[in-house]
């Protein structure tokens, strides 16, 4: 299939790329229900791309069956208003199912997690994307990369045996490292998107990024709107405007090693009365000192 085939996937990774959360109920099952509303949440706010198993919705501690339960739950309140990127990963028999499972519900994209193993060898990390994009010629594949180490040429020689491989979310906190990444893999080749959200947006946009992947926007997808259409008209100053009114939300889920980087959103969620505030192991609940901070921030966005 030619790249001209993904044409929708393509202009979709051009955007704000939503994570939603995953709630979860009282028993600490799934919640479906507060789970549809906070996806026509998203959808009412003009958000068209979403990413269901992506690591804002705790991707790592839900069980398999909770993970299809995830993406059938959004592919189907999602409909034809937006274009949907599946989190898949884990080893490489399960990373093929759950993409083939992606592609039965009518999803376009698939977004591979970075490979959780101790030992990454720069080939093998080729062999693993390639043997879940092989398994699925007919969806977009996005690899999402938090690999200081790893080179752009293997990236190129990835999507020079997947041509499906077509954007690439790239997550590690330095500016000067992803340019040169993105020149290496090539530039135009792919869609590059700032996976570090709206703190790196700005820098990675000036770098060559076209979209960014967002958490925050679950919380205020009008903040995050507002991020990328300064970025698209080259507004740095008004982008940096709302690099500021975002900046305290964000440090707040950075801080230890972003350990509480999804409690700070589903905290926020539950000061609005959105969902449940509850997270799994290994992350945990905010003390008692940051939970009104979070709650005096959502509430001024909401305004």
């Amino acid at each position: 299939m030619s790249s001209v085939a993904f044409e929708t996937e393509r202009a979709a990774l051009a955007d704000v790329v939503a994570i939603p959360v995953t709630p979860f109920a009282e028993d600490g099952t799934v919640d479906a229900a507060a789970h549809r509303a906070l996806l026509r949440r998203l959808l009412d706010g003009g958000i068209t791309t979403l990413t269901p198993n992506g690591n804002t919705g705790e991707f790592y501690a839900l069980t398999p069956e909770e993970r299809r339960l995830v993406t059938e739950l959004t592919v189907d309140e999602a409909g034809d208003r937006s274009t949907i990127l599946v989190g898949v990963g884990h080893d490489v028999p399960t990373a093929v199912a759950s993409a083939r499972h992606a592609r039965e519900l009518g999803a376009g994209m698939v977004m591979v997690h970075q490979p959780v193993h101790p030992y990454v060898s720069q080939r093998g990390w080729v062999d693993y994307h390639r043997a879940i994009a092989e398994a699925v010629p007919e969806l977009g594949v996005v690899p999402y990369i938090r690999n200081a180490q790893l080179h752009g040429d293997r990236l190129a020689e990835l999507a020079d045996a997947c041509p499906n491989v077509i954007g690439v979310k790239y997550a590690v906190p330095d500016a000067a490292r992803f340019a040169a990444f993105a020149r290496d893999a090539g530039l135009e080749r792919f869609v590059w998107v700032a996976g570090l959200a709206e703190p790196y947006a700005p820098s990675y946009f000036s770098a060559g990024a076209t979209g960014f992947t967002s958490g925050l926007v679950n919380v205020a997808p009008a903040v995050s709107l507002n991020m990328i259409e300064a970025l698209r008209s080259g507004d740095y100053p008004a982008a940096m405007k709302v690099w500021e009114q975002i900046r305290r939300f964000e440090e707040l889920r950075a801080a230890n090693g972003s350990a509480n980087n999804v409690t700070v959103v589903k905290e926020a969620l539950s000061s609005l009365g959105l969902c449940r505030s509850e997270v799994r192991p290994p992350s945990r609940g905010l003390p008692e000192s940051e939970r009104a901070e979070v709650a005096a921030i959502a509430a001024g966005w909401s305004l």
